[in-house]
């Protein structure tokens, strides 16, 4: 069994080397790990590191010719990974990699194809940020939810686990954000077994790097009704 962690990366110079180093530690009993990062035409030295730093750390490395976005760099990751179950991996430190395990279980269990991580329940700690992102998150999550007629309490999450066979069966259209609403109304409509599972959630401010604008929340509504809507 092995788990292809993909990690897309833009402007991450100050983090990348230590999600790197975090993902590496991780020891999942009886489970290969392959690590794919994916340089989405990074100009703040990131390119530079990756290479001289990481190359030799990590499975694969993916150089994008421009800057194309977060759904662009996922899709090229996707197509080059080896593994039975995959997984996105943001490259800022927001997201814990020790807690693979709780994503994995559900899908070793035989009891679902695809795990979202959410930061909204269970007990995990939480860093205390950003009110209206968070608003902005309930009202994108309740949207999808009333197309897909889901219960997903975090459809935005970054952490998304697959199994291969399930990204096998859905085209990435979207090159930035629409990633979310995009990969979750497709897998609703295929009807694959769904779970969630409660993380832990250390968010960063604008300041610290935060990359996603309010703008990407009103495409992202686009996106919601364009993928279950026109189909």
């Amino acid at each position: 069994m092995k788990l292809s962690i993909v990690i897309p990366v833009y402007n991450e110079k100050k983090y990348i080397q230590e999600i790197v180093r975090r993902v590496r530690q991780v020891n999942l009993s009886g489970i290969e790990k392959e690590i794919i990062i994916v340089d989405d035409y990074s100009d703040d030295g990131s390119r530079q590191v990756i290479k001289e730093q990481l190359e030799s750390l990590v499975d694969k490395v993916i150089y994008q010719e421009k800057n194309k976005g977060k759904g662009a760099a996922l899709r090229s990751g996707f197509q080059a990974v080896t593994g039975d179950i995959v997984i996105v991996q943001d490259a800022d430190l927001e997201y814990d990699p020790q807690e693979y395990d709780k994503l994995l279980k559900p899908i070793l269990d035989e009891k679902a194809d695809v795990v979202y991580g959410s930061r909204f329940v269970g007990s995990e700690p939480h860093r205390v940020l950003l009110f209206w992102h968070y608003v902005g998150n309930k009202i994108l999550t309740l949207l999808s939810n009333m197309f897909t007629n889901m219960n997903l309490t975090d459809m935005e999450t970054c952490y998304k686990m697959f199994r291969r066979e399930v990204l096998d069966g859905v085209k990435i259209e979207q090159d930035r954000f629409g990633f979310e609403p995009e990969i979750t109304a497709k897998v609703a409509r295929r009807h694959w077994r769904i779970y969630e599972v409660g993380i832990s959630y250390s968010g960063r401010n604008y300041a610290e790097g935060k990359k996603i604008k309010w703008k990407d929340g009103l495409s992202a509504i686009w996106y919601i009704l364009k993928y279950n809507l026109f189909r």
